[in-house]
């Protein structure tokens, strides 16, 4: 069982490299930013920016837990030897900062054992830095959160995310438009790690996507928890690459049949 002692220390430090790295990415962004690699697809890119803030951040993991694990999106996956794991995205929302906008941030999480224990997201253009602590609530700044109270599926606004291989956005659009109809609206915001966030503030009512990777979904999905969302994926199932689901509660028991209906879970 982790002390408190020790989630305080990785809360800190994660607050630490979080805080940084937003920094680097807000002020360093170059006037001729451009795509350094690609990923999935000629559309999911990777950038010099994205590069530069994993370098920061594992610096600063190294320097302050040398023992410990790495799995970040941009290649880091080094073993550990002290239980505890950090999952780094340092830029969650890349597209959305090559082309200068507001919506991206950077996501780090602490497991131990397995267990995500520490989440911190920081969106330094909305300069607002979410954190929780497993069993510690869901905090934005010194602000506690909550989501939103109960509401009926067709007042709930619900975001969303596609994939950049063309065969799943295809699929995943079909599966928007059989949603649409029943709820408020869709939005999607294109940062899994803000949208989670975005739950957990009260902003979102839901948020569901397919194709999400560890490091997207593991800060924001224990921020989302900690502030009384119920996140999974498909029934009986943990939140995975497979379906992605967080939503206050009334709305979890409602939309989570619809996706399993429409075969969000699948491309």
């Amino acid at each position: 069982m982790i002390s408190e002692e020790l989630k305080a220390e990785l809360l800190e430090v994660g607050m630490e490299a979080a805080r940084q790295a937003g920094s680097l990415l807000r002020d360093g962004r170059p006037a001729d930013l451009a795509v350094a690699a690609t990923k999935t697809s000629p559309i999911d890119v990777v950038t010099e920016m994205d590069i530069a803030a994993e370098k920061l951040i594992t610096g600063i993991l190294a320097e302050r837990r040398p023992e410990d694990g790495l799995l970040g999106e941009e290649g880091a996956d080094i073993p550990g030897t002290s239980g505890v794991r950090w999952v780094v995205d340092p830029l969650d929302g890349t597209v959305n900062y090559l082309y200068g906008l507001p919506s991206w941030g950077v996501s780090i999480a602490a497991e131990y054992r397995g267990e995500t224990v520490v989440g911190v997201v920081a969106a330094p253009m909305r300069g607002e830095v979410y954190h929780a602590v497993l069993g510690g609530g869901a905090w934005l700044g010194t602000a506690r959160l909550a989501c939103r109270a109960a509401a009926p599926l067709d007042q709930a606004l619900v975001g969303t995310g596609f994939a950049y291989v063309q065969t799943r956005r295809a699929h995943q659009a079909d599966v928007a438009q059989r949603i649409i109809p029943l709820v408020r609206d869709i939005r999607r915001g294109g940062s899994a790690a803000l949208d989670l966030c975005d739950v957990a503030a009260g902003r979102l009512d839901g948020y569901y996507e397919r194709g999400l990777n560890p490091w997207d979904l593991a800060a924001g999905d224990l921020i989302a928890r900690e502030a009384g969302a119920v996140t999974g994926g498909r029934p009986g199932e943990p939140a995975s690459g497979e379906l992605a689901l967080a939503a206050s509660p009334a709305v979890f028991a409602s939309l989570q049949p619809l996706l399993e209906e429409a075969g969000a879970w699948h491309d």
